[in-house]
């Protein structure tokens, strides 16, 4: 089963291709074209587009080179009338797989529609292969096929050989210790040691003495001297994980740290010198910790010196399928690897991957265990991943009743459709006005003027 964008200004003309394509198993979306098609385009995959040339505001030609520019693996069939066959020979020079001329067979669209899906599988097939052999890893464990990392990665080989203080901001599973690590790794400091510390997982006496180290004596259980990691990392790479869980009290001690270079340990009365580079990483804008007063501002402005932003997996899609050929290769180190069928491709593609890196990881090691005969099938990824994008390509948003708009504006019968796109993106996002408006590339009061007043 393919699925399949219907562009069309004229509704009968839509009516029929839906049906005669649902016939033949085909899942079909329908539009009658202007800022919806657009939109179809820009957040859904689609195996095939068929449109019509001549349409306002939007033309089909345009409605090409939008899904070239998002979609280019996505083939195209234009719908022309006899006046306008130069203009779709024209458009195939600029992508376009065929073009149909109306009033059109019912066999030789059928079989257009064949040979258009053939061409889309192999090419998907053949980007997957490329994804594996051309993936561009750099800093050992970072792909950066996206503008996005690919900026992070200038920022890492920049400040890499520095002692600066670095802050990662990042969602959870983005990376931010693989970004730590890289750091430490082009540095004059890679032959030292790097320790990870997570400021989260451990209580304050704890953290404290695993930071610092203690004495003899300095607290119930103290029944040894202890070196901290400030002093085992000596020469090398402290990461700070989830910084802005540190307990206030540690947080003072930390800044002493950080202006003197200088420990002590707990329940000692000496200091002594540390050379030791920090890099702290938080999943949450310590702007938010100072408004809270749970974090000190004088030591936000000493470990923000460098800071550097992760940006979620779902907005930099360009490196999933690179990073699924690099997981893949580092559970089967030797011999082929497993091929990705188009479904599968195209679920990775859609899903919005909450879980960022670390869900991708971990959905490869489950494909890998129950896929056969060397390809990975839809079938053989997480169950909840796939019904969620199964849910999620599905269009949901209702057809519109043109008889409802007989009368009204152009503009009324759009403002009101796109109202019924914000609600969709906003459900999407499980209700998150802030998620749903940087999806859509608008910001928040935008969002709140296109909703009615009883939805905010």
């Amino acid at each position: 089963m393919a699925r399949i964008l219907l562009i069309d200004d004229e509704p009968s003309i839509l009516n029929v291709l839906a049906i005669l394509l649902r016939k033949h198993g085909h899942e079909t979306t329908a539009s009658t074209g202007g800022e919806e098609a657009r939109a179809l385009i820009r957040n859904q995959t689609f195996d095939l587009m068929l449109t019509d040339i001549k349409m306002e505001p939007y033309n089909g030609l345009q409605f090409l080179e939008e899904m070239r520019a998002a979609h280019p693996e996505t083939a195209v069939i234009l719908l022309t009338g006899y006046g306008s066959i130069k203009t779709a020979v024209a458009a195939m020079k600029g992508g376009a797989f065929d073009y149909i001329t109306k009033p059109f067979k019912v066999d030789e669209l059928l079989v257009t529609v064949d040979r258009a899906l053939e061409y889309h599988n192999i090419l998907v097939e053949n980007m997957g292969l490329r994804a594996q052999l051309q993936a561009k890893v750099r800093l050992d464990s970072i792909v950066a096929n996206s503008a996005a990392m690919r900026k992070v990665c200038d920022i890492i080989e920049r400040v890499a050989p520095t002692d600066a203080t670095v802050l990662i901001i990042g969602e959870s599973g983005t990376g931010k210790e693989v970004v730590a690590r890289a750091i430490h790794a082009n540095s004059r400091r890679r032959d030292k040691p790097f320790f990870p510390i997570n400021c989260a997982a451990l209580p304050e006496p704890l953290l404290e003495s695993e930071m610092f180290g203690h004495v003899k004596g300095a607290f119930t259980g103290a029944i040894n001297h202890k070196e901290g990691l400030f002093e085992a990392a000596r020469g090398g790479t402290i990461f700070l994980d989830e910084i802005g869980a540190m307990p206030l009290s540690i947080q003072a001690k930390f800044l002493r740290v950080l202006q003197d270079h200088q420990i002590r340990r707990v329940g000692d009365t000496k200091t002594f010198e540390v050379d030791v580079r920090v890099i702290a990483a938080t999943n949450e804008p310590l702007e938010l910790a100072l408004e809270r007063k749970t974090f000190r501002e004088d030591l936000y402005y000493r470990i923000s010196v460098i800071p550097i932003r992760l940006v979620p997996l779902r907005e930099r899609r360009e490196d999933i399928l690179p990073l699924v050929s690099m997981f893949l290769r580092r559970e089967q180190p030797e011999g082929p690897l497993p091929t990705l069928d188009p479904a599968a491709q195209r679920v990775l593609m859609n899903y919005d991957w909450p879980g960022n890196v670390r869900e991708l990881e971990n959905a490869v090691r489950h494909a890998l265990a129950f896929c056969r005969e060397g390809q990975i099938r839809k079938e053989d990824l997480p169950a909840n991943i796939v019904e969620k994008v199964g849910n999620a390509g599905e269009n949901p948003i209702a057809p519109p009743d043109l008889e409802a708009f007989r009368g009204r504006s152009l503009k009324a019968f759009l403002r009101e459709r796109e109202k019924d796109y914000v609600r969709m993106v906003i459900e999407r996002m499980g209700g998150d006005k802030m998620k749903a408006a940087q999806a859509l590339r608008i910001s928040l009061a935008t969002l709140y003027r296109k909703l009615p007043e009883e939805e905010h």
